[in-house]
């Protein structure tokens, strides 16, 4: 009997797993399958003369290291100055961010710039989301975007983004992000694929079907829509993920552009275990917004069971680390018949699947962006492949169990501007 429960078991987490493995293979293929998705991605051929007007926000903590070089490109940016305002947003006990922000607007005042200015909070909680909550009130202009501390931004990315409101009416926009160190360590390339996968592709169905969680960066708001919204959510570790459904909810269009050439550059978490705590924090925040329940005022069936789907991805990454080590010791300890043996299989059969497309999704990457992949660069994703599982299913775990605990303070990212390094090494190749 206990056997049979077992195989029972077995089949069923299989075949769930499988089912579910190859809906993301699908989603991960999207925009190269149909030509339709792949056209509504690409940016405008040709932009417009600047009509719209940008505010900026820039939520730092602790970002002494790339703030300044950040709010450099931003105010460079190929746009009318007069068309910009940015906000350094930091906390009142940020000291070493706010004397490097402050620093750099002291020098853009002597060439003449006057549109940065820092906001500071001195409540709880210390979060981006209230600190975007802060410096709303503060904005003036008719869209606000925000940028993170280390991002490298496209000259042209207000020019791409004012075309897009003009031309096609819509009141917010999800233009690209992508990171780019994708050789600093052995789980950066996995790390980077996903990025590449996730706002080159599944966005767009997303987008598609009316149900999207946004990034948490190179987002355009129309400002009235976030005033009519409330901002953030503070206390949610997503507040992007929220926010994009609540304007699904809206029944409001989100327009997504993903052009290799206009992304804005982030680098990957540069040890494991600051790798592990955004992980962690980005499994918590669906879990919250799992249980929030704003996918259940989306009009439609199909929208509703895409946000589920996508909010309760996390507890499937922790099944799936339970399941795959119990899977392959089952396979060298356990004798059960043929047939359960080849249905239990199937979930790694996928997996691989899963590898070959990143693989070449490596190529494709690097090839977009100026820099060179290698069999080398594969043979290292290969040896990579299930520890990277492993550690994504263990981020889910401690994020179940924070949520367990109700612990929800917000895990801080160091970022050290790696990304940077990988641009200049592709910009050095095309001189």
């Amino acid at each position: 009997m206990i056997v049979a429960i077992i195989y029972l078991v077995l089949i069923v987490v299989s075949i769930l797993l499988t089912v579910q493995s190859a809906h993301v293979l699908y989603l991960m293929l999207y925009t190269w399958d149909r030509a339709d998705a792949e056209r509504k991605a690409r940016a405008p051929d040709e932009f417009l003369p600047p009509q719209i007007s940008f505010s900026v926000l820039l939520p730092a903590r602790h970002e002494e290291d790339v703030i300044q070089s950040t709010i450099e490109r931003v105010v460079r940016a190929n746009y009318p100055a007069e068309l910009l305002e940015v906000f350094v947003i930091c906390s009142q006990d940020d000291d070493g961010t706010i004397k490097k922000a402050e620093e750099k607007i002291d020098e853009l005042k002597r060439k003449g710039l006057r549109n940065v200015r820092v906001v500071v909070f001195d409540d709880e909680p210390i979060n981006k989301p209230h600190g975007l909550n802060t410096a709303l009130p503060h904005t003036a202009n008719k869209v606000v975007t925000i940028f993170d501390a280390e991002d490298d931004i496209h000259p042209e990315i207000f020019s791409l983004v004012n075309t897009v409101m003009v031309q096609e009416k819509v009141r917010v926009v999800q233009a690209g992000v992508q990171l780019m160190n994708y050789e600093s360590n052995w789980y950066s390339t996995l790390n980077v694929l996903e990025y590449f996968f996730w706002f080159k592709s599944r966005l767009h169905y997303h987008a598609h079907y009316g149900s999207i969680p946004l990034g948490g960066n190179t987002v355009f708001f129309a400002r009235e829509l976030l005033l009519r919204l409330g901002g953030w959510d503070d206390r949610n570790l997503t507040e992007d993920a929220d926010m994009g459904l609540r304007i699904s909810a809206m029944g409001e269009r989100v327009r997504v552009v993903y052009d290799d050439r206009y992304v804005t550059k982030e680098e990957t978490p540069p040890t494991l275990g600051h790798f592990i705590r955004q992980r962690t924090r980005w499994s918590q925040g669906f879990m919250q917004t799992l249980k929030k329940g704003t996918w259940k005022q989306m009009p439609t069936r199909k929208q509703r069971w895409l946000a589920v789907y996508v909010l309760a991805f996390p507890r499937g990454q922790a099944l799936l680390g339970l399941y795959l080590p119990i899977s392959l010791g089952m396979i060298l300890i356990l004798k059960v018949p043929v047939l359960i043996a080849l249905v239990s299989y199937l979930p790694v059969l996928l997996l691989a699947a899963h590898f070959l497309v990143q693989a070449v999704g490596l190529y494709e990457f690097t090839s977009a962006h100026g820099l060179e992949a290698s069999p080398k660069a594969v043979l290292r994703m290969a040896i990579a492949w299930f520890p990277f599982q492993m550690v994504l299913a263990y981020a889910a775990l401690r994020a179940m169990r924070r949520e367990m605990l109700g612990r929800h303070d917000w895990e801080k990212t160091q970022h050290v501007g790696a990304h940077r390094a990988t641009t200049e090494e592709a910009e050095s190749r095309v001189g």
